[in-house]
């Protein structure tokens, strides 16, 4: 290689961050405690802590952060901690949905301290059998019978007194008195006998009237005592009912008297037992008959039906949300934040083509367990589940909790149900998501949704790779051991994890806090150590581990190289080419990614319409990639366009490319084929380029660089490494560089290079062996350099272009 490229090259020991292992002072994980705090997430456990200790409306909290980082554990930890911490203070209640004896179809609830939830239904669903054995006990016995049969007697002898003297007066008018089940009869007497209606009629009209017309005086009569008879048969009939309703009231005083006591001082379930206690005296009959309970034969679709058909429905309790056995505030992680699951369902029974519901089928919700307490819900769940997200704010808004059927919510037309009094709620909500979720809310719903979730606690994917963290992600692999039973590892296999998990950040001075990750790589090394019958994990089955993973995944990768090898991708990683080079992507395939190598090529010739993009021509560029051709042309108007006309145009083209281009990591890549093509200078094609550059000319970072690299070494090795292959990178990314073993092996015997550059300039002497020259006080550029003979070439294409203008305007 020539002396120009020799000061750009990265040097060895910076291609790949390797641990000291002087700062891991054990020998073995089996020495080490368990981690019991989280790693180099102060910032966010800062965040918890204030959001959760905070006790004012609005300060829920919304937690971000990548899969693995660890959210989920770092919130359940701290909620363990802070429900400790209060458990004194705790004052939890029971909720109960009881029969409303004013609106049958809004069940009432009741609020009573926790752990009489199940007592009060107990002891009012024990209230039955004590209703019916008072009250068959009091109506049978010789008082009460004595007392109903005197008012009965009186009745009766009342109502005999005015049947006799109907019996006189109707003798006395010459007519026989019958009362019977079908009426009252009344037949003429003559002579003293009754006669027949065939005799009745042969008498003599003026008799016959006189007959008839003592026969109206006398209905009247009867008619007016008949009334006295109905009279005496209703008082009668109150007498008895004031006796009953005396026997009873006095029945059940006795038996509610206990249950009014041990529920004084909860206003609402006293008022309850009053309205039931009313109840079961205006249906007496019901308990003295001793008619057994008929839930089964329900029947109808609303609760006053319900009700008909089960009259002892009041006397059924649903304890909604039992607390009795909650020691702590309530934690609830709903993994599943359906509107049912969240905010509690209202049941229904088929019957006949119809369904019906009432109190005892009211079901409770995540948000009615967490009452009073912590609820922990993922946003992506909730936002994918119908009219959730809007329910979960109305809820934090109103503070309560209404029991609606789904349906409704959703414009659908629902079976006439029950409208259930809402349930006061006083909890945090905590929702776990990711940062575009969280950018998305603040946006298009940030007038609710900051003043609901006013603390964000942000979790970093990556750490400081400090003696601090390095001992601690130690401790955490000795806690993956003792909690998965693995076997322990050895100093050189946490160097191996620790060295990995900087590869997975791409960085470094960073680790991975993606612990998730990690904790799959270490049961995998587990598994291989186990294969190779181990006492210890090693270095080497780490390195097994990785590798074998990445075998699982590559196939992609392995089909694309041999395309290339075999040149149906036509990829050149020998000799020299002018307007062509080697740009790098990246292939994201969601669990693997991988570096794959693109011909890009550049031809320039006469004309005004500046860079065409070939891929955006033809609809396969995206935004940014277009983007980053737009500023080629800024940066070649800036170089060369200050004293003369921009007068060129330039094709640029990704060869064999069938798919979408997006970024701008190919803009430098772009910017040497054109430089090339102008100066009529040819590219090295052993070595592939990558980054983006600014209209100063200057190479920013871009990501994905170690994919980059292995994915051209990969290419290189499987043609052949001539030792004149390698990588031009932005110096920005040296840092990032966390390269395989058998890269940086190849580039310590020089058979591969990998190269740093910041500018243009230095990166196209790098592809071309010749100084790219710089700019002299007149302007001009020294001879032979590439910067000389792209200028030369563009002022000879102006004058080219102004030498057609005349003989254009002359036509």
């Amino acid at each position: 290689m020539g002396h120009n490229s020799d000061s750009f090259r990265v040097p060895l020991e910076k291609l790949r961050q390797s641990f000291d292992p002087s700062r891991l002072p054990f020998q073995c994980t089996e020495e080490l405690k368990p981690l019991e705090s989280f790693i180099g997430q102060e910032r966010a456990l800062r965040s918890l802590q204030f959001g959760l200790e905070i006790e004012k409306p609005g300060y829920n909290l919304f937690v971000t952060g990548l899969t693995g980082t660890g959210k989920t554990s770092a919130i359940q930890e701290h909620l363990r901690r802070l429900v400790e911490e209060r458990e004194e203070a705790l004052a939890l209640n029971d909720w109960c949905y009881c029969y409303n004896f004013k609106e049958p179809d809004r069940p009432q609830i009741l609020r009573l301290p926790a752990k009489r939830g199940l007592a009060f239904r107990t002891r009012v669903e024990g209230l039955l059998r004590q209703i019916r054995e008072a009250t068959s006990r009091a109506f049978s016995s010789e008082d009460y019978t004595s007392r109903r049969d005197t008012i009965l007697k009186e009745s009766q002898a009342a109502q005999q007194h005015l049947t006799r003297e109907l019996q006189e007066e109707a003798q006395r008018t010459g007519f026989a008195f019958q009362l019977s089940a079908a009426g009252i009869a009344l037949f003429p007497l003559v002579e003293g006998k009754p006669i027949s209606p065939e005799q009745y009629m042969s008498l003599p009209p003026q008799q016959r009237q006189e007959i008839d017309a003592k026969r109206v005086a006398l209905l009247e009569r009867i008619e007016k005592a008949m009334a006295q008879v109905r009279e005496e048969g209703r008082q009668t009939q109150e007498r008895i009912n004031e006796l009953d309703r005396s026997v009873g009231e006095f029945s059940l005083t006795r038996v509610f008297r206990d249950e009014e006591r041990e529920f004084q001082d909860i206003p609402d379930a006293l008022q309850f037992l009053t309205d039931l206690k009313q109840y079961t005296l205006d249906h007496l009959a019901l308990f003295r008959d001793g008619q057994p309970q008929q839930e089964e034969a329900q029947q109808g679709q609303s609760p006053v039906q319900a009700l008909q058909a089960n009259p002892f429905l009041p006397f059924r309790i649903n304890v909604f949300v039992d607390n009795s056995a909650v020691k702590t505030p309530p934690v609830v992680l709903e993994s599943n934040p359906t509107w049912s699951n969240l905010f509690g369902r209202i049941e229904r029974r088929a019957y006949m083509g119809t369904y019906w519901s009432d109190h005892t089928m009211l079901r409770a919700g995540s948000a009615h367990q967490a009452n009073g307490g912590y609820l922990v819900v993922n946003a992506q769940d909730v936002l994918l589940s119908p009219g959730v997200w809007q329910g979960l704010k109305r809820v934090i808004r109103n503070r309560e909790v209404r029991l609606e059927d789904p349906a409704e919510q959703l414009g659908f037309l629902i079976p006439q149900g029950l409208r259930p009094q809402p349930i006061p709620v006083e909890m945090k909500v905590i929702v776990v998501g990711d940062e575009r979720l969280y950018r998305l809310l603040s946006l298009y719903d940030q007038e609710d949704f900051w003043e609901m979730f006013k603390v964000k606690a942000e979790f970093d994917h990556r750490i400081d790779a400090d003696d601090e963290n390095l001992q601690a992600y130690a401790s955490f692999i000795c806690g993956i051991c003792q909690t998965e039973k693995l076997r322990h590892f050895d100093r050189a296999g946490v160097l191996r994890v620790l060295e990995e998990g900087a590869r997975m950040v791409a960085d470094q001075t960073k680790l991975s806090a993606r612990f998730g990750q990690v904790k799959d790589l270490l049961i995998e090394a587990d598994y291989w150590a186990a294969k190779d019958g181990a006492r210890r994990v090693s270095g080497e089955h780490v390195r097994k581990a990785v590798e074998e993973k990445v075998y699982r995944l590559n196939l992609v990768e392995e089909r694309i190289q041999e395309m290339i090898t075999e040149g149906t991708l036509m990829v050149d990683v020998e000799g020299e080419v002018v307007g062509q080079v080697n740009g790098l992507a990246v292939y994201d395939l969601g669990d693997f990614s991988f570096g794959r190598p693109s011909r890009i090529t550049a031809k320039t010739f006469v004309g005004r319409r500046g860079v065409i993009n070939i891929e955006r021509e033809s609809q396969l560029s995206g935004r940014i990639h277009d983007k980053g051709v737009l500023i080629l042309s800024g940066y070649l108007g800036y170089k060369y366009a200050q004293d003369t006309p921009l007068s060129l145009s330039a094709s640029l083209c990704f060869e064999q490319s069938y798919e979408g281009v997006e970024g701008d990591s190919a803009s430098s890549s772009e910017l040497y084929a054109i430089l090339s093509s102008l100066a009529d200078l040819p590219i090295k094609q052993g070595i592939a380029v990558t980054g983006s550059v600014n209209q100063k000319g200057e190479l920013q970072p871009i990501g994905g660089v170690n994919q980059k690299i292995e994915g051209f070494f990969d290419v290189c090795r499987a043609k052949g490494l001539t030792g004149e292959q390698g990588v031009i990178i932005p110096r920005q990314n040296v840092k990032n560089l966390m390269l395989r073993e058998d890269v940086v092996e190849a580039v310590k015997q020089g058979r591969f290079h990998v190269w740093s550059v910041g500018t243009i300039d230095e990166g196209i002497s790098v592809l071309t062996g010749r100084p790219a020259g710089e700019k002299q006080p007149d302007g001009s550029y020294p001879e032979s350099t590439v910067n000389f003979l792209a200028d030369k070439r563009l002022k000879e294409l102006a004058e080219t272009l102004r030498s057609f203008r005349p003989a254009e305007e002359g036509a």
